[in-house]
């Protein structure tokens, strides 16, 4: 069995934690420093998968040693969300918080491939990456699967259309510059200005679902108050963990640090990717229309912007 290190036990590696487990995908090893809440947590989800037979073994704690040699780490400690912040407002606290926990798993599983959803995602996971000095393509960040699965819900919502036949993709920065592709966009691979033109959906009606896409984060914070999302933000975090200790070689929208595709160099960026055995295998490089390309670099530059002000915050990410 192998071995999955979650690091930060709140609602999103709890919930990891128990999908990692009737999955049967690896054995999982909660982490947090309150250790109370690592071994309640894994206590109570052993506990349950004996309903069902599971066979998987999980523990909590808050030493580093304990995620030893892990396959997979999946990064999600941090501070949430509040009503009326924005992903970016938790830069100078996740920042610190980062930093600790790439000292806490180079020399321990310095092999792993390493999952990043703490927010603000992008630069987070190119922050994890400089500290950590993991190579680039064992690195990457949980965003682009998690945007994409909201403006599909939405745009099956508008059409009636099962989920499963809704086939799409959201790339750049996870935040309100987020790029979803309404022009690539099919309904049992009908393209979606089809249903535009025979008056099934407006463009209007898109548009407002794109919005609502790049807000959907906040939605769902405005509506819990005391946090923020973590049932999609786990599912989109395990499918990635399984394509790559499965080798499923999936193509999946993800962070990831780019080295000349779409002529960035050494930023992460949401791109499509392939994830297999040896981490981020090819990124796959899209030929944009004219407007995807113009929404695309506004979201490169907001996400350099928000890297430059963490190397302020400190200079040695310079």
């Amino acid at each position: 069995m192998k071995k999955i290190s979650l690091i930060g036990a709140g609602q999103i590696g709890g919930t990891l934690a128990h999908l990692i487990a009737i999955k049967e995908l690896a054995n999982v090893v909660l982490f947090d420093i309150d250790e109370g809440i690592a071994k309640g947590k894994a206590l109570d989800i052993a506990q349950s998968l004996a309903v069902d037979g599971y066979n998987v073994k999980l523990s909590g704690t808050n030493n580093y040693e304990e995620t030893k040699d892990s396959d997979v780490i999946i990064i999600t400690a941090g501070v949430p969300r509040k009503p009326g912040m924005s992903r970016d407002d938790l830069l100078g606290t996740n920042l610190k918080i980062i930093k600790q926990v790439a000292e806490g798993i180079k020399d321990t599983s310095p092999n792993a491939f390493v999952i990043c959803i703490t927010n603000p995602l992008d630069v987070i996971v190119m922050a994890l990456q400089k500290y950590s000095n993991f190579p680039k393509e064992k690195v990457i960040g949980m965003a682009g699967i998690l945007d994409t699965s909201r403006f599909k819900h939405f745009i099956a919502e508008e059409l009636n259309s099962e989920i499963k036949n809704v086939n799409s993709f959201v790339l750049g920065g996870h935040g309100d510059t987020m790029v979803p592709v309404p022009n690539r966009t099919t309904i049992n691979s009908k393209p979606l200005n089809d249903f535009i033109k025979d008056g099934s959906t407006t463009q209007e009606r898109i548009d407002s679902i794109i919005d609502r896409t790049r807000k959907g984060g906040a939605e769902i914070v405005k509506f819990l108050k005391t946090g923020s999302a973590f049932y999609a933000p786990a599912a989109s975090g395990v499918a990635m963990a399984e394509s790559y200790l499965k080798n499923q070689k999936k193509t999946l929208p993800c962070a990831a640090c780019l080295n000349g595709e779409y002529g960035i160099k050494d930023l992460y960026v949401g791109v499509p990717v392939i994830i297999g055995e040896k981490g981020i295998e090819k990124i796959i490089e899209l030929t944009l229309d004219a407007d995807e390309q113009k929404s695309f670099q506004t979201s490169i530059d907001a996400v350099r912007e928000l890297f430059n002000a963490a190397k302020k915050i400190d200079p040695s990410l310079t």
